[in-house]
């Protein structure tokens, strides 16, 4: 006898709204496992990935969007509704803590515009499809990362008790719960495998170089990091940080075989528990929500 398959939960669009006053954050807010110091490369990495995902979260509503028309199923058809209306959340709440990062020394104005003019020539010189496959790419990292962060304590202790680390979580909850949405869409506009496979391979490499090379101009216009004994410790951190770990690496690399899908690894509990903890009656960031 048959079952019907189980509906995949509709992604909430939260009223949040986070703060920053001057002198909340330390001006490098990620912490070393351990120390009271603060992580000069890490906290550069997490402001220019802050800086990067306003522009971002814009460039992934146009792509699902301009294709949305191209979905039949009314599951998937509110399911994108709760996409866009999360992104759009996202960008605006990135943009409130990147003008707080620009104001302690962060270049995040001047990544900010980089990504929208990389952005906008890959909409003028790709197919609205590969767009669309960026975005699916994209995606999965976000959605690996953002697990990362809610599954390793490691991580977790690396952002303090600081409003960033409220905002990361909220963030890491709702990548999580929209994984799919942008993948779901490219099948439903016919994107094929080989175009998904080629696309995510284009991906990797501008993602990483882009995030590389922002983080080395941001770390040259910051004192801290000409002082080297500090400098090379913290780049020596990074191999044990739980971001780049191999566990991250074959996650994110499953995207290239034939066939993946981002369901093929189920975070239902992961994303239960963490939407009582931080959205119960007695959740940590209820106050939050308006």
């Amino acid at each position: 006898m048959s079952t019907e398959p189980t509906p995949k939960p509709v992604p909430r669009v939260r009223r949040i709204r986070f703060a920053y006053p001057t002198g909340a954050l330390d001006r490098h807010f990620v912490k070393k496992e351990g120390e009271g110091e603060g992580d000069l490369v890490m906290s550069h990495i997490v402001a220019v990935l802050s800086a990067m995902f306003p522009e971002g979260e814009d460039f992934f509503v146009r792509s699902v969007r301009r294709y949305a028309d191209k979905v039949d199923d009314p599951e998937l058809k509110a399911q994108v509704a709760g996409f866009i209306g999360q992104e759009v959340t996202h960008g605006r709440e990135h943009r409130a803590l990147n003008e707080r990062l620009q104001e302690m020394g962060y270049p995040t104005r001047r990544v900010d515009r980089r990504t929208r003019i990389g952005l906008g020539r890959a909409e003028q010189k790709l197919s609205g499809l590969s767009c669309l496959a960026m975005t699916a790419a994209l995606e999965h990292y976000t959605a690996a990362l953002a697990e990362t962060l809610l599954t390793d304590e490691r991580a977790q202790r690396l952002l303090g008790s600081t409003e960033v680390r409220s905002l990361l979580l909220w963030h890491a909850v709702e990548e999580s719960e929209h994984k799919a949405v942008a993948f779901d869409v490219y099948r439903a506009a016919g994107g094929t495998e080989r175009r998904r496979i080629r696309t995510m391979h284009f991906v990797t490499v501008t993602f990483i170089l882009g995030v590389l090379g922002h983080t080395l101009l941001s770390l040259l216009q910051d004192r801290a990091a000409y002082n080297p004994v500090r400098l090379v410790r913290s780049i020596a951190a990074l191999r044990h940080s739980p971001f780049l770990t191999r566990q991250v690496f074959r996650r994110i690399t499953a995207y290239n075989r034939p066939g993946f899908h981002p369901d093929d690894h189920d975070n239902s509990e992961l994303l239960e528990r963490w939407t009582a903890e931080l959205f119960g009656a007695e959740g940590k960031l209820a106050d939050k929500l308006r």
